[in-house]
């Protein structure tokens, strides 16, 4: 079976390619939609409001519809449509639209997820955001950032203490009443928080420009690009008690070990 450590070089430089015609892909399909004035949204809960649209539906069925063409042994895993099963030991985990809920509104604060994962978790991720024309990705010896200022590395920053650091997360309320406690007291610590960026606080702190992204409740197909771009940043991404961040669940990013130490410490408080 295929991983990250036995796939061959040639190999690797199509599965690049391949992300990045996905996510070019990804951006014609949700441009054709974001602001539209006939965009509307079906919810998928019975509980509250979880939107899904037109666009999360076609962009994920056309990088199944290209993976079946191209790459038919690899398993997916999306947000919107059923498992496939992998044969090759690699696979696909997509987020059509990662903030729907900005989408539908019209805020850029969202980002199309797409990471490549092996049986140790993922190797490689891109964050894209089609509206300001800004993509993130790490993995496979590449950590870089392109859009409007031109292309950069990704380099996590070196924040040392939580009193300097700045910390996101996309709800206020987070989970669970004890979830939102741990929460509150990094929090309290911090320099400052701020909420509601979805992935794009992710791909700000793969580029350096914030210390810590602490949420609840995510599934892996909200975490797998994330995780691969911020850890080729030199970041570090975990669940709330240190460990692989698995399925999804609890997940703490850190720019640092120092602060990641910090936070951990404060969140199990």
């Amino acid at each position: 079976m295929k991983n990250r450590t036995n796939i061959s070089r040639g190999e690797q430089a199509q599965i690049l390619e391949l992300i990045h015609e996905f996510a070019d892909l990804a951006r014609t399909e949700t441009l054709r939609h974001f602001r539209q004035p006939n965009l509307t949204a079906d919810n998928k809960s019975g509980d509250g409001f979880d939107p899904v649209t037109v666009a999360d539906r076609a962009v994920e069925q056309l990088i199944r519809d290209r993976l079946a063409q191209l790459r038919p042994g690899d398993g997916i895993i999306g947000e919107e449509f059923g498992p496939l099963a992998t044969s090759s030991g690699l696979t696909w985990v997509i987020d059509p639209i990662d903030g729907t809920r900005s989408f539908l509104s019209g805020s850029p604060c969202w980002g199309v997820l797409i990471a490549v994962s092996d049986d140790q978790g993922p190797f490689l991720g891109v964050i894209d955001q089609p509206y300001i024309g800004e993509r993130f990705i790490g993995g496979l010896g590449v950590a870089h950032g392109t859009g409007p200022h031109g292309t950069s590395d990704l380099r996590c920053r070196a924040t040392p203490g939580l009193d300097k650091a700045i910390l996101f997360s996309t709800f206020p309320e987070i989970g669970t009443k004890q979830e939102m406690h741990a929460f509150q007291r990094v929090s309290g610590a911090c320099q400052l928080t701020r909420y509601g960026m979805d992935c794009y606080a992710y791909a700000l702190l793969a580029l350096g420009q914030i210390d810590l992204v602490i949420e609840a409740g995510l599934n892996i197909y909200d975490i797998a690009a994330p995780l691969a771009v911020i850890e080729a940043a030199g970041g570090v991404v975990t669940d709330w008690q240190g460990g692989a961040v698995g399925s999804g669940g609890q997940v703490i990013a850190a720019a640092n070990p120092q602060l990641h130490a910090q936070a951990l410490a404060l969140l199990g408080a």
